[in-house]
C-alpha cells in the first residue's frame, strides 16, 4: 500500500503553551519522557520489502530482498504504525484522545486530571493527579523502552526554566547556533526585525538569491517564531517569497538575524496570575499592505490565565475593499482561535469561568460584530 502523504504524530506547540500556562497558574509538575527507538515499536500490517543493505553478502546467486518484521526509520508507514500502537496503549490505561489535538491524551479521575502530550517520541506529562502520573510512567516503561528525563528542561530545542515566579521559555541556544552557522555571530545588531513601510514584493528586474539557502534560513526562522512572536510578522513576509527569492528578500532575512543578535535570550514568561482561567484575544490588520496583489495581513494573539499562548500573522486570501472589512475578517480569525481554546480548556476540565473578551481597535468593525444581523 502506498501513501500520498506521510503521517506525523506531532503536537501543536500552541497546546504545549496552554498546558504550560495552566501548569504555571495551578502549580502542576512537568515531567519529560523519551521513547528509545520509537519507530521500532510500530507493528507493520502491510508486507513491506527493502533492498539488501550495502555490504551484506549472501551465498545465493539470486537477487534477494529483506522482508520487514517491524517499522523502520525512513519508512513512510513508520510514524503512523508507532502512533497507532502508542494510542492503543494509552486507551488501555484509561486515557482519552483529545478532539482538539489527537496527540493530547487526558484522564479524569476523582475530580483530578492527568494530561500527556506526545511529539513523535518526546512526551510531556502534567496534571494535578501525582499518583496517576507516577503510575502512568511505570505502565509506559513496561510497554515501551522509555527514558525518564525528569523535570521539563529542554524540549524540541526550546529551553524551559522554572522558578517560583513561573515558567520561562527561550530558544537562546538555537539562535546562537543559527547565527554561528551563517557566520553572523559578530554581526551588528538591528533594533527592529523588519524595515518600517517595507516594499518587499516580486519585481521583473530583481536580482535572484540562492534559493536553497534562503529556504533553509526561513524554515529555521519559522520554527524560531514558536517562542518569539516579535518576529512572527517579519517571518510571515519573507516566507511568501520561498519560490523565487531575490537579493532584497535575502537582506530582509539577514535583518531578522541581526535583530535576533540584539536579543538572543528573549522568550516567553508564563507567570502565576490571579485570573487563572480568563481567556482574552487581540486582533489587528493592515489594509492592502501587499504591494503586489493588494491583499491585507491580519494578526491575532490570545492569553490564557494572563499568559500569552497563541499568535498568528497571515496574509488574507481575498482582496478587501475597505479597512473595516479587513478588521472584521481579522476578528473572525481571532474568534475562531478563542472558540478552539475554549473547547480545549473544557476538555482538560478548566473551561473559562467568564465570557471571553476579543479586542479590536476599529470603531466601525466593532458595531458590525455586535450586530447579529
Amino acid at each position: 500500500m502506498d501513501y500520498q502523504e506521510t503521517f506525523s504524530p506531532v503536537a501543536k506547540l500552541n497546546i504545549v503553551r496552554v498546558l504550560l500556562s495552566l501548569a504555571a497558574n495551578l502549580d502542576w509538575p512537568l515531567h519529560q519522557l523519551d521513547v528509545k527507538n520509537a519507530f521500532l515499536h510500530g507493528e507493520l500490517k502491510e508486507e513491506v520489502y527493502m533492498e539488501v543493505p550495502p555490504g551484506y553478502t549472501t551465498p545465493f546467486k539470486t537477487e534477494m530482498v529483506c522482508k520487514l518484521q517491524r517499522a523502520l526509520y525512513g519508512l513512510k508507514q513508520s510514524p503512523r504504525a508507532w502512533f497507532e500502537r502508542f494510542s492503543l496503549a494509552m486507551k488501555k490505561y484509561g486515557f482519552q484522545q483529545s478532539n482538539s489535538d489527537h496527540t493530547l491524551f487526558l484522564k479524569h479521575k476523582l475530580g483530578k486530571v492527568t494530561a500527556l502530550i506526545v511529539y513523535v517520541d518526546d512526551i510531556i506529562i502534567t496534571g494535578d493527579d501525582v499518583k496517576e502520573m507516577s503510575q502512568l510512567q511505570k505502565q509506559l516503561a513496561t510497554e515501551f523502552e522509555m527514558k525518564n528525563l525528569g523535570g521539563l528542561k529542554y524540549f524540541l530545542g526550546i529551553e524551559v526554566a522554572r522558578s517560583k515566579q513561573g515558567i520561562f521559555l527561550s530558544q537562546r541556544k538555537y539562535i546562537l547556533d543559527l547565527l554561528t552557522e551563517v557566520g553572523m555571530l559578530e554581526c551588528r545588531p538591528a533594533d527592529t526585525p523588519i524595515v518600517q513601510n517595507h516594499r518587499l514584493g516580486e519585481y521583473p528586474d530583481q536580482v535572484p538569491a540562492d534559493k536553497g539557502r534562503y529556504q533553509r534560513l526561513v524554515g529555521k526562522l519559522i520554527y524560531l517564531s514558536h517562542t518569539r512572536l516579535d518576529i512572527a510578522y517579519a517571518v510571515s513576509v519573507v516566507s511568501q517569497f520561498m519560490h523565487n527569492p531575490s537579493k532584497s528578500h535575502m537582506e530582509a532575512v539577514t535583518r531578522i538575524l541581526q535583530y535576533l543578535k540584539s536579543s538572543p535570550g528573549k522568550g516567553l514568561m508564563f507567570s502565576k496570575n490571579d485570573n487563572q482561567l480568563k481567556v482574552d484575544g487581540y486582533t489587528d490588520a493592515d489594509w492592502a499592505g501587499n504591494i503586489t496583489d493588494r491583499k491585507s495581513t491580519s494578526g491575532y494573539f490570545t492569553f490564557v490565565g494572563g499568559n500569552l499562548v497563541t499568535w498568528r500573522s497571515r496574509k488574507q486570501k481575498v482582496v478587501a475593499l475597505s479597512s473595516v472589512e479587513v478588521e472584521f475578517r481579522g476578528m473572525s480569525k481571532g474568534l475562531c482561535e478563542l472558540i478552539w481554546l475554549r473547547k480545549l480548556l473544557a476538555e482538560i476540565g478548566f473551561a473559562p469561568s467568564s465570557e471571553m473578551d476579543l479586542f479590536c481597535d476599529n470603531k466601525a468593525a466593532i458595531p458590525i460584530s455586535h450586530n447579529p444581523v
